[in-house]
C-alpha cells in the first residue's frame, strides 16, 4: 500500500505540472487524473481496495470533503443564496428533493432486493454536481451569464445542502445492514438489542445532530468572518493571514462537530462556517464576494484534494471492472444523468423567470464530481461489502458518464445557442 501512495503522489506531481496546457479543454483534467490512476493501481488492484476502506482514507476524504464545502459557500457572490436567490431555492429546495424521491424510487424500481437506505444513499451519492469535469461550460460565453450564475451558485449549495441527508442514511444503512445480516440461527433479542438501540439513537439524533452542526458553523463563521473583517478594515491583518484563516476555519468547525460531546455533522458545519463567513465578511459589499486574494489559497487547497479525488476515481474504476457491473448500474447511471434531474428541475421552475428552453438546459447541464466520489467512497468504506461495492460502482458508471456527457456532448450543444441568447 505505502508504494501505491508513493507512486500516487509522483503522479499528481507531475500532472500538476503539465496541467495548465490543458485547461482550454476543461474536461482533460479529470479524464487524464482518472487515467493516471487507473495505470497506476492496474498493478495491484486488491491493495488499492484495502487502502481505500480503511480507516485513515475514510478521514483524509472527510477532510478533503469539509474543505470542498467550505470552499463552494464562500465562493457566492451576493446573499445566502446569490443574486438569483428564488430560482436557486427552487432548485434546492423542490428539485433536489424531488429528484431524491424520484432516484429511490427508481431504484426500488430496478433493484428491488436492495434496502430503502441504501437506495437513499446512492441517491445522495449521484445526485450532487459539480462543474469540474465540465468547467468549460461555466466559461462558455454562448451561456447567456444568468443561466451561468444560476449553475454555479446551485452547484455551491447542491452537495452542502444534501451532506447531512447523506450522513444520516449511511449511519442507519449501515446499522440495518447490522440487523437485516443477522443469521436467524443467532438472533435472539440480546443479539438484536444493541444494532437496534444504536439505530434508533442514530435516527432519533439525526435532526438534533444537523441543528448542533449549523449552529457551530454560524458561530465559527460569522465570529471568524466578523474577526478578519475588522482586521483588514483596521489593516491589522492582510491577505496572506486571511487567506490562512480561510483553509484552518473548514478544518477547525470540522473538527469542533466531531468532538464526542457534540457528535455532530462534520460536514454541515463546514458548509455553514463558510456560508456565515462570507455573508459577515462581505457585509456592506455582498454582491461582490470576498476579494480573490483571500480565495486563493483554500481554492488551491480544494483543487488539489481535488485532483486527488480524480486520481482515486480512476483506481475504483479498475475496482469495480474487476467486481463486474451490471446492466442496471449503468441503467441508473443513465437515468440519474438524464430524467432524474431534468424532470425535477424543469418541474420545480415552472412560473419562474426562467423560460422553457432554459430549463431543460439546467437540468440537462448537471456534472457530477468531486462531491459523488468522495460520497462514493465514504459509503463503500462504511458499508457491508456487497452493499459497499453496489454503490461504488454506481458512482463511478454516473461520473464516468457525466464526464463523457457533460464534458463532451455538452459543449457541442450549448455552441448550437445563439450568442448572446439570454433567459426569458
Amino acid at each position: 500500500m505505502p508504494h501505491l501512495v508513493l507512486i500516487g503522489l509522483a503522479a499528481i506531481l507531475l500532472w500538476s505540472l503539465i496541467s495548465h496546457r490543458f485547461e482550454r479543454w476543461g474536461v482533460a483534467g479529470p479524464i487524464g487524473l482518472v487515467l493516471l490512476g487507473a495505470v497506476t493501481v492496474i498493478w495491484d488492484v486488491d491493495s488499492f481496495g484495502t487502502a481505500i476502506d480503511s480507516p485513515i482514507s475514510e478521514k483524509i476524504v472527510e477532510v478533503i470533503l469539509a474543505i470542498l464545502l467550505f470552499a463552494d459557500a464562500t465562493e457566492v457572490k451576493g446573499g445566502i443564496f446569490g443574486r438569483e436567490g428564488r430560482v436557486i431555492a427552487r432548485l434546492v429546495l423542490i428539485a433536489l428533493p424531488l429528484s431524491i424521491v424520484l432516484t429511490v424510487a427508481t431504484g426500488m424500481l430496478l433493484i428491488p432486493d436492495t434496502g430503502l437506505l441504501v437506495l437513499l444513499v446512492v441517491a445522495c451519492v449521484i445526485l450532487p454536481i459539480d462543474f469540474a469535469p465540465a468547467a468549460s461550460l461555466l466559461r462558455n460565453r454562448r451561456l447567456p451569464a444568468r443561466l451561468r450564475q444560476i449553475l454555479n451558485v446551485e452547484s455551491g449549495y447542491n452537495d452542502g445542502l444534501i451532506s447531512p441527508v447523506f450522513g444520516m442514511s449511511l449511519a442507519l444503512a449501515v446499522i440495518w445492514s447490522t440487523i437485516v445480516r443477522t443469521p436467524e440461527s443467532d438472533i435472539t433479542d440480546d443479539a438484536l438489542e444493541g444494532p437496534a438501540i444504536q439505530f434508533m439513537d442514530a435516527f432519533i439524533n439525526a435532526v438534533p445532530s444537523t441543528v448542533i452542526a449549523v449552529v457551530i458553523g454560524i458561530v465559527l463563521g460569522t465570529g471568524i468572518g466578523y474577526l478578519v473583517r475588522i482586521a483588514r478594515a483596521r489593516l491589522i491583518a492582510d491577505a496572506l493571514g486571511a487567506r490562512y484563516v480561510m483553509l484552518i476555519l473548514p478544518l477547525i468547525a470540522y473538527g469542533v462537530a466531531s468532538i464526542p460531546i457534540f457528535n455532530a455533522n462534520g460536514f454541515v458545519a463546514a458548509f455553514v462556517a463558510g456560508i456565515g463567513y462570507r455573508l459577515t465578511r462581505t457585509r456592506g459589499h455582498r454582491s461582490e464576494g470576498i476579494d480573490r486574494s483571500e480565495l486563493l489559497l483554500v481554492e488551491e487547497v480544494g483543487a488539489l484534494a481535488a485532483n486527488f479525488v480524480w486520481f482515486v476515481l480512476g483506481g475504483a474504476m479498475l475496482l469495480v471492472i474487476t467486481s463486474g457491473i451490471d446492466w442496471w448500474m449503468l441503467l441508473f447511471a443513465v437515468l440519474a444523468l438524464t430524467l432524474l434531474r431534468v424532470v425535477p428541475v424543469y418541474l420545480s421552475l415552472m412560473g419562474s423567470s426562467v423560460g422553457r428552453r432554459d430549463r431543460l438546459l439546467i437540468g440537462a447541464l448537471g456534472p457530477r464530481g468531486t462531491a459523488s466520489i468522495v460520497f462514493g467512497l465514504l459509503a463503500y468504506n462504511a458499508l457491508p461489502e456487497d452493499e459497499g461495492v453496489a454503490v461504488l460502482t454506481i458512482m463511478v458508471a454516473t461520473v464516468v458518464g457525466s464526464i463523457l456527457l457533460h464534458g463532451l456532448a455538452a459543449p457541442l450543444l450549448v455552441n448550437r445557442r445563439k450568442v448572446g441568447e439570454e433567459i426569458t
